[in-house]
């Protein structure tokens, strides 16, 4: 790895415990509007459901909550909106260990992060994090206009930092977006297997997978 002079991460899912947010917002949204409903379970299942791991575009998910779920009295598509941009910030908790690979990483490395999302949720949820001065660069999709796997994204990356993609390591949970997205682009690749099942027609291969981010410190 003597080669290597930045590791970049992807938020969800790898840096941000996106699960557990996620969890957290949903509570919060059956606490506001289902107060009258005794079992909630299976709302925030189907909440969760539906979310598909994020991937969900948010207007195409308030649509089919607010058509499938035992409204009182359904609030505007709006209202919801605004809802999920406060509690979903609000609910962000970190991976375990994050801080602590990243800083350990910090003193060898230059340390990046590109994330795919709205800008204003991404960065809500870094400073809700405390983590924005951990990371020399960060990109976010909607703030530069190009979201990953383009391979664009993961050059903006690199050419901040004056490197070549293969001084470069990438971290990452989603096998198309981050891993596949990253080597094409000619970075180096790490995946972090969380929720995202690995396709059996993938043609490029991670040079490690890690369950929890510690595992980092043995192989940087």
């Amino acid at each position: 790895m003597e080669h290597i002079k930045a590791v970049i991460f992807d938020l969800d899912n790898t840096i941000l415990n996106r699960t557990r947010t996620f969890e957290g917002f949903t509570q919060s949204l059956i606490r506001t509007y289902f107060g009258h409903v005794e079992s909630t379970e299976q709302i925030q299942q189907r909440i969760i459901e539906l979310d598909e791991d994020g991937y969900k575009d948010k207007p195409q998910l308030f649509d089919e909550l607010l058509e499938e779920l035992p409204w009182t009295e359904a609030p505007p598509h709006e209202e919801l909106m605004a809802f999920y941009g406060r509690e979903y910030v609000r609910n962000s908790v970190l991976m375990d260990e994050a801080r602590e690979v990243v800083q350990h990483l910090k003193g060898r490395y230059m340390i990046g992060l590109i994330t795919n999302g709205q800008t204003q949720i991404q960065y809500g949820k870094i400073d809700q994090l405390g983590i924005r001065e951990d990371y020399d660069h960060i990109i976010v999709s909607e703030e530069v206009g190009v979201k990953k796997p383009d391979l664009r994204i993961f050059t903006l990356a690199f050419e901040h930092f004056g490197l070549k993609p293969e001084q470069c390591i990438y971290i990452g949970d989603h096998p198309l977006n981050d891993i596949r997205g990253a080597a094409k682009a000619g970075m180096s690749t790490i995946w972090m297997k969380v929720n995202q099942p690995w396709p059996e027609e993938m043609e490029v291969t991670p040079l490690h997978t890690i369950q929890q981010l510690r595992e980092l410190k043995a192989l940087l």
